[in-house]
């Protein structure tokens, strides 16, 4: 791929930074994706990152997808458009390090979607979110229909499916689309903030503790219950369990630091 032009990933304290930034609004077309996804998987495997935040900037994270561009596809066409962008957005769900969605302004269809993919979502006072396809005669295409039913129940999926209405921060807050509401202009900071402190801990027990959750919620509960249990087994194979352990035997909880081997 060229050298990047919508998508930047900076890094700073152990925390990297996927900035999006194609004005006006983020629109998600075919290049920013791609750009996303090249950054995630950058993000994922380099050692100086220990957690990411996922940015579009102070006034919108993203709007949704780029209708323009996807009004001119067909159902056949749509097949190669829509897996490659699931495969973008899935490539931020698979960073194996706790990201977070900074969200302001609006972060819609797609722009919600891409949300849907971090672990954690701080949201500023005056940002909507929502599933809006409904209203241009079709469906989310990108994890709206599933992830979301997986964060906050089918039921409530379903209603913000089924109308595509924007939903404010304080219903948001409560009904679980965000984790975090903040004053707007302090979403960034608030979001590097939690992303430090994660940063701060074990980076082999924190990839081995979401691929637990993530890949443990799509399995039975025997099954999910045997991936918990191999991937708690193997971490007494690394260094940072010897100093975590160690560390707390000889000085008490929170003093170890972790070198992620």
């Amino acid at each position: 791929m060229a050298a990047p032009e919508y998508v930047t990933l900076s890094v700073e304290d152990g925390v990297g930074t996927i900035r999006l930034d194609r004005p006006k609004m983020n629109a998600i077309d075919e290049q920013l994706h791609q750009e996303v996804r090249a950054a995630a998987l950058e993000a994922g495997e380099r050692a100086d990152v220990r957690a990411v935040v996922l940015y579009g900037g102070e006034r919108v994270f993203a709007a949704g997808a780029d209708i323009k561009a996807m009004s001119r596809l067909d159902g056949r066409s749509m097949v190669a458009w829509g897996r490659e962008l699931t495969d973008s957005f899935t490539a931020v769900a698979h960073v194996p390090k706790p990201v977070i969605a900074a969200i302001t302004g609006y972060a819609l269809g797609g722009g919600y979607e891409l949300a849907l993919c971090a672990d954690f979502r701080v949201m500023g006072a005056g940002a909507k979110v929502g599933q809006p396809e409904i209203l241009l005669g079709v469906i989310p295409g990108a994890g709206g229909t599933q992830r979301l039913a997986r964060l906050v129940g089918p039921a409530r999926a379903k209603d913000l499916v089924f109308t595509g209405r924007h939903v404010g921060a304080d219903e948001a807050l409560e009904i679980g689309l965000a984790d975090a509401v903040v004053p707007d202009a302090e979403v960034y900071d608030t979001a590097v903030a939690m992303a430090r402190k994660f940063a701060a801990g074990p980076p082999l027990a924190l990839a081995a503790a979401k691929k637990a959750v993530d890949e443990g919620l799509d399995l039975p509960l025997g099954r999910g219950l045997e991936l918990e249990s191999r991937l708690f087994a193997e971490l007494f194979d690394t260094e940072d369990q010897d100093t975590g352990m160690r560390s707390f035997l000889e000085q008490g909880p929170g003093k170890a630091t972790f070198r992620g081997r």
